[in-house]
């Protein structure tokens, strides 16, 4: 399918020139970096920007480090890149194991953490993972810098509180102290490329503390602090499960579509809460499947 809408491909060499071009056409500008949702939209007419601002060339947004215990992620990074980097394996491995599961290999070799959640979608796989790892998003405009946690970048379904004159630069998190570990279970329709029709990240701490958030359960990506409530500081078991997955009922509200149904929905988020709350706490013991390995309902 051709690109039938006209616009402006502005090239930037710099920031301050890409910044420039954000302030003056503000609701008018898509950037474009991995593109694998933006030229879709373009060839559907669901985006009809007065201006392409290709932002691949900004080195400043390059980059995946750990440095003094914080992961600095380049707007310009991979899902490849990510999940290629012995950095992500040894110190964030749920981050990975989410990301081994978006799209397929050929999306990932282009698409880009910063645009998975900038498109924002509600299935976006990678915003469990991030949320549960505190993560904040680094914003950019001519007025200056801004950190925004991933709690508060989701606004609604394909909404962030992403500026129309900024650009994000990174996504940063901290490893954990604590000794942790973790699990992404996604449910999907079958074995290999598919969006989520539900996702949930499980961080599980030392101390019996927990993070838990999901994906594709509601109009946006989010944490389930009711459910956290309800298993920190006990250590995990029949009756601790049976409770939170009574709880977790309380923070979704999935929706039916042509995917799945509603009643679908909610009750396989309890089964897949129960599963990665099992596997988090076996790994959490140097038990349980390796990470990578594709827990798929």
């Amino acid at each position: 399918m051709p690109i039938t809408s006209e616009f402006e491909y502005v090239k930037p060499k710099d920031m301050d020139e890409a910044l420039h071009v954000f302030s003056l056409y503000r609701e008018k500008a898509s950037a474009l970096a991995g593109g694998t949702d933006l030229v879709v939209h373009l060839k559907e007419n669901l985006a009809r920007p007065e201006v392409v601002v290709d932002i691949k060339a900004l080195q400043e947004l390059s980059g995946l480090t750990l440095k003094e215990g914080t992961l600095h992620i380049g707007a310009l990074t991979t899902f490849s890149e990510l999940i290629d980097s012995p950095v992500i394996k040894s110190k964030f491995p749920l981050l990975r194991e989410a990301s081994l599961t978006v799209a397929s290999t050929g999306v990932r070799n282009r698409a880009t953490v910063a645009g998975n959640i900038c498109s924002a979608v509600p299935s976006a796989d990678s915003a469990p993972a991030l949320a549960v790892y505190d993560a904040e998003v680094l914003t950019r405009s001519l007025k200056g810098e801004r950190r925004i946690a991933v709690g508060e970048w989701f606004t609604g379904p394909k909404k962030t509180a992403l500026l129309p004159e900024e650009i994000v630069v990174a996504i940063e998190m901290k490893l954990p102290a604590k000794k942790h570990a973790g699990c992404y279970m996604k449910l999907s329709r079958y074995d290999g490329e598919d969006l989520a029709q539900g996702g949930i990240a499980v961080l599980a701490f030392s101390d019996n503390t927990y993070r838990l958030a999901v994906c594709a359960l509601g109009p946006k990506p989010a944490r389930c602090p009711k459910t956290e409530a309800v298993l920190n500081g006990n250590k995990l078991g029949e009756k601790l499960v049976s409770k939170a997955k009574e709880t977790i009922l309380q923070e979704v509200s999935p929706i039916s579509d042509i995917r799945s149904s509603k009643e679908y929905r909610l009750h396989m988020t309890q089964i897949m809460l129960g599963r990665a709350l099992e596997i988090a706490v076996a790994r959490l013991f140097g038990k349980g499947p390796k990470y990578g390995t594709e827990n798929i309902c």
